[in-house]
């Protein structure tokens, strides 16, 4: 079946999720789906994206794009591709200190003594690739090696679960993994149980701490929250009251250049840096409250 996208870009995100609506509402042939993501770049720009399987009526769109004060769409059809497939070939396994993080289609590769977590290719999103993720990891994996075992662990907007796994591989807590996606909860639950983690790692949806099991388990020695600079931002006060005195939240989603406002946000909030790394253009972020006494 054919796919034809049409993309542009709005200033707000109260501008493009109307125009996306706007999209769904009024054009003809009708979308099968839209979507709304920021562009990670501080500039407050947001994109639009409409997704159809017949070929879509350019002037509505061009109408609806002045209407909403975004540039003209950019349309095209998508060749048919089987995309698993291409994902297959193009996902290679992706080392992270002691974690292997793979597909299925490369189980045979795991190196002896490595924490192998698999994310099939179809749930590509969050399987360690991106340099948010592996920045986590590494700093997870130093931890590790620095003695440390925190038994008190969540992961703050999960997304596959990844990070969550990784901390159940090696630590002996049972680990809370949340994010306010229900798609999200659903893959993230799939791949606990594909990787033999069911009772280790419990998987909600909720926003922030607000739900009853994430509030009731903590004070945390461990945050994960690989999301992105505002929402980590506005989660600095929630995040410092569910931190144990001497814990630690590993930090990820910030472009280097939005790591210091993160890093001001969590120190006014009583949780300051003590780590930055930097992988390519993403910052991971180690902060942590101090120790009583």
């Amino acid at each position: 079946m054919a796919t034809w996208t049409a993309l542009t870009h709005a200033q707000g995100r109260a501008a493009a999720e109307a125009l996306a609506e706007a999209c769904e509402d009024m054009l003809t042939p009708e979308p099968v789906g839209s979507g709304v993501f920021e562009i990670e770049d501080g500039s407050d720009r947001w994109e639009v994206g409409v997704y159809f399987t017949e070929s879509p009526d350019e002037i509505t769109l061009a109408l609806l794009a002045a209407a909403h004060g975004a540039q003209p769409f950019a349309v095209s059809e998508l060749p048919e591709v089987d995309w698993v497939a291409h994902v297959r070939r193009e996902l290679t396994p992706v080392e992270a200190g002691r974690f292997f993080v793979h597909g299925a289609h490369d189980a045979d590769r795991v190196p002896e003594g490595a924490e192998a977590l698999c994310i099939e290719a179809a749930m590509a999103f969050g399987t360690g690739h991106h340099d948010t993720t592996r920045g986590c990891l590494l700093a997870l994996d130093r931890m590790l090696t620095a003695g440390e075992t925190p038994q008190r662990v969540a992961d703050i907007g999960c997304g596959t679960a990844v990070l969550a796994m990784a901390a159940a591989r090696v630590l002996p807590g049972l680990v809370l993994a949340s994010d306010i996606d229900p798609v999200a909860v659903e893959t993230a639950q799939a791949n606990v149980l594909a990787n033999g983690l069911d009772g280790r790692v419990e998987c909600v949806m909720a926003e922030g701490f607000s739900h009853p099991l994430l509030h009731d388990a903590g004070p945390y020695e461990l945050i994960f929250a690989n999301i992105l600079k505002q929402p980590l931002i506005d989660l600095a006060p929630e995040m410092a009251r569910h931190l144990a005195p001497g814990g630690r939240a590993i930090l990820s989603g910030i472009l280097t250049g939005q790591a210091d406002d993160v890093a001001a946000a969590y120190a006014a909030a009583g949780v300051p840096l003590i780590r930055r790394d930097d992988l390519g253009d993403w910052a991971t972020l180690v902060v942590g409250r101090p120790a009583e006494g």
